[in-house]
């Protein structure tokens, strides 16, 4: 889903020189090394963000620049506006400090920059008959890594709060526990009730960045703020 995305902005089909993506969360670099075998070229420059050392060690190795921080407690260690791309896959649900991450990527993609960003979906139709039967969501249960449950409609409230993005698709990927070519097209019939959401976002070209959305709204969380 995260090619099919950046083929259909044609955001990489004329790759400009220096043309930077940044995976956060990126593990062990299985979607920037997608990417490199997807479009071959030497202008194109991957970066990935992890917490886990031994993951930034391993892509270093294979020649994308790693940045070994916390995301939700430090700064990516990049000037404004330096990224073309920004992805964000099956990492959000396990971040409390949902607005200080999206903040430093307001900052550091340019504006009119893709942000593409992927989900477990909290509403998909499994998880909705397990609540029939008093079970909690496979992807949130409290013994386990995730901390957030998203859906498509809060989430498009969320990260288009104030003008920094704007939602310019969103897909569903997966209908557990269906065959691939039926999951696809129930995906396409029903995309709220997929296991999974990905959505493509555009940095608009507003001044400043996201964590500024808390300072005109109260909430009872004190959310890091830097």
């Amino acid at each position: 889903m995260i090619i099919e995305l950046l083929d259909r902005f044609a955001v990489l089909h004329t790759p400009s020189p220096n043309l930077k993506i940044l995976d956060l969360g990126c593990g062990q670099g299985k979607d920037l090394q997608n990417i490199r075998k997807h479009w071959p070229t030497e202008g194109i420059s991957l970066y990935g963000v992890d917490s886990f050392a031994p993951h930034c060690q391993k892509i270093s190795s294979e020649g994308i620049t790693a940045y070994n921080i916390n995301l939700e407690a430090a700064a990516i260690p990049s000037p404004d506006g330096y990224f073309d791309v920004v992805i964000a896959n099956q990492i959000i649900e396990h971040t409390k400090e949902i607005f200080w991450v999206f903040s430093e990527v307001s900052r550091v993609l340019k504006k009119g920059g893709l942000l593409i960003v992927a989900v477990p979906n909290i509403a998909s139709w499994h998880n909705r008959i397990r609540f029939l039967f008093g079970q909690p969501p496979g992807s949130l249960e409290l013994l386990g890594p995730h901390v957030r449950g998203i859906m498509r409609p809060s989430f498009e409230r969320f990260i288009q709060a104030d003008g920094y993005f704007e939602v310019l698709t969103a897909r569903g990927s997966g209908f557990y526990p269906f065959p691939l070519g039926l999951a696809k097209i129930l995906c396409k019939v029903f995309p709220m009730c997929a296991v999974a959401l990905c959505f493509a976002i555009r940095r608009t070209a507003k001044e400043g960045c996201f964590i500024e959305v808390l300072n005109s709204r109260f909430f009872e969380t004190p959310y890091f703020r830097g």
